[in-house]
């Protein structure tokens, strides 16, 4: 019988990879297909041989065999190897492997979840990458198919971007118009928006490959520490980087790296917090004895991720471990534990009237408290914007705090949904560490933009303050009725996408 199989193009006038050509006893399959059904483990372990090639490309190419039986696809290196015997062990391309806790409970549905073993160790590339390649071999099907989007959806994603500077930019329409490609089309987009690749002679192949790595290993399933998380952090930072203080002071090697670690700053997040893997002994926590240990998991990750793709390889040795230490710096600073203490060194800076913007180490301050500002800015978005991220977040807390309460842990503070409301959580959050933080960067750039911030803070907080009062009088979880814009508190931005 002659079967058909459709593979990724692999020009015939490119070198085959050495990295390729030397794996032999294996065949790749995509842990993220969404186009093939499931094969046997078992009839794969009769092949023998190896193939295996890496492309980009999108278009297909059909290769006529006789007498298989399998199906297969690769693309990047998103694979699992299926060697001489039935099981099977994910590919590794991080530095992370052991896992003390099984983290196929965060995301599985509760019918489905076994008993978990303490002593059960994984040998994992990541959380994002071990859940696709779990339900590929089980043959689960993608929660999220991929569709090929219309000229309609591409159009009016593409005028999007042309606003991608508004404050008022919607990320979950962006992100549904790039059919959940967000954090790919914006970062790209604003690449080519400040010229970064023609100023470092950046591979546009390469570029989009380490986005689409980037994106692929933020956890879609996490309600908040997702991709389109990232790509909003994102957008906030273009919009500060634009500010007139920083777009006159600005190298273009710092915006890179800001837009780098804005990119990257939560990568590969779990969906539970520090405290958390501390409490349940994960090798994360020993391995970064117990500090900053998602910030030092993010930054490891972005730093494997942009050496695999090469993307700054052509630049000196130098260069790129210097980028590497000042990425680590931006995205260690996003640690909310260690919230008060940058806090009082800006607000230091800012008494004292010796913020020199012309000094290397003083820019990047500025920058890792604008990176502090965008990764929390959501409660001075507008009310539209700022309530589904409240949700969102107040969902992955609740959701940790089932997960603890499953297991017999003691519950994370803000996780238990029994005790914690979703009104009082996000007050708490808007008057302790949002509200501080802003009303320094106001200080320090005095623009409509940061004005435009505080206006709506005031407006959502004064809006869940309402619900709380609401609940307690009445029981109503009906939301308060707010203006989008005031003008007496709040100047008025172009609402046009």
């Amino acid at each position: 019988m002659e079967v058909c199989y459709q593979l990724p193009v692999l020009p015939l006038d490119r070198p085959v990879p050495k990295h390729v050509l030397t794996r032999r006893g294996a065949i790749s399959f995509s842990s993220s297909s969404s186009l093939f059904g499931c094969p046997d483990p078992r009839q794969l372990s009769q092949r023998r041989g190896a193939i295996s090639y890496d492309s980009s490309d999108q278009t297909a190419l059909y290769i006529r065999m006789l007498g298989a039986c399998v199906i297969f696809k690769l693309l990047f290196s998103r694979d699992v190897k299926v060697r001489s015997r039935v099981g099977f062990e994910t590919e590794r391309r991080g530095s992370h492997p052991y896992l003390y806790v099984d983290f196929r409970i965060l995301h599985s549905r509760p019918e489905s979840v076994g008993p978990v073993s303490a002593r059960k160790i994984r040998r994992l590339l990541s959380f994002q990458r071990y859940l696709h390649s779990s339900r590929f071999f089980r043959g689960v099907p993608p929660q999220n198919p991929l569709y090929i989007l219309d000229d309609d959806y591409t159009g009016q994603a593409k005028c999007m971007l042309k606003k991608v500077g508004s404050w008022n930019f919607d990320i979950f329409l962006f992100d549904r118009l790039t059919n959940g490609n967000s954090l790919v089309s914006l970062t790209f987009h604003l690449f080519k928006h400040y010229g970064l690749i023609e100023i470092f002679h950046l591979d546009m192949v390469k570029l989009r490959r380490f986005l689409v790595m980037v994106q692929e290993d933020y956890h879609s399933q996490n309600p908040y520490h997702n991709a389109v998380h990232a790509a909003d952090v994102t957008q906030a930072m273009h919009c500060y980087l634009k500010e007139p203080k920083l777009a006159k002071s600005l190298t273009s090697w710092d915006v890179l790296l800001g837009l780098l670690a804005a990119t990257t700053h939560d990568l590969d997040h779990p969906g539970v917090n520090q405290h958390f893997l501390i409490k349940t002994n994960h090798y994360l926590a020993t391995l970064y004895k117990n500090t900053s240990v998602l910030e030092n998991h993010h930054w490891r990750s972005a730093v494997g991720l942009l050496r695999e793709s090469g993307l700054f390889a052509h630049l000196p040795l130098e260069d790129r471990l210097g980028m590497e230490r000042q990425l680590g710096s931006l995205i260690l600073a996003t640690d909310i534990s260690r919230q008060n203490e940058y806090l009082l060194q800006f607000r230091t800076h800012l008494d004292r009237e010796d913020l020199c913007l012309d000094d290397a180490g003083h820019r990047h301050f500025i920058l890792q408290m604008a990176l502090k500002c965008a990764d929390i800015c959501n409660p001075c978005r507008t009310w539209k914007l700022s309530k589904q991220w409240s949700e969102k977040v107040t969902e992955e807390f609740f959701h940790q705090g089932d997960i603890e309460k499953e297991h017999k842990l003691d519950v994370s503070p803000l996780c238990d949904s029994q005790t914690q409301t979703i009104e009082n959580i996000q007050m708490g959050f808007m008057t302790y560490v949002v509200e501080p933080l802003f009303v320094e960067w106001a200080r320090f750039s005095d623009t409509r933009l940061s004005q435009t911030m505080l206006g709506y803070l005031a407006l959502n907080k004064a809006g869940w303050r309402g619900m709380v009062q609401d609940q307690a009088s009445s029981g109503d979880d009906t939301d308060p009725t707010l203006e989008e814009t005031d003008s007496d508190i709040l100047p008025q931005e172009s609402r046009e996408l």
